[in-house]
């Protein structure tokens, strides 16, 4: 089988450690267990909301991708110290 190695943030960790069902469930169980809402928006149907002039996101949503945008930082650069 083959294997992909990822960098998880702590508290992402301790999150899918914690779903495990017994202690020997691999992570790769755990994730493959995971479901992830379906209710997406097609880019057509947000351009199709800026022709029309609807609403496109609530004001909760809107302060949620701010709060995302601030935490998004770039990732540490590896090769700086060399």
């Amino acid at each position: 089988m083959r294997t992909k190695t990822v960098s998880l943030e702590a508290e992402v960790y301790q999150r899918l450690r914690a779903a495990r069902r017994y202690p020997g469930e691999s992570f790769s169980e755990v994730v493959l267990r995971a479901t992830w809402p379906e209710d997406t928006t097609t880019a057509r149907e947000l351009l199709d909301s800026y022709r029309t002039g609807r609403e496109h996101f609530s004001d909760e949503e809107l302060d949620r991708i701010e709060a995302l945008t601030r935490r998004d930082l770039p990732p540490e650069d590896k090769w700086a110290d060399r």
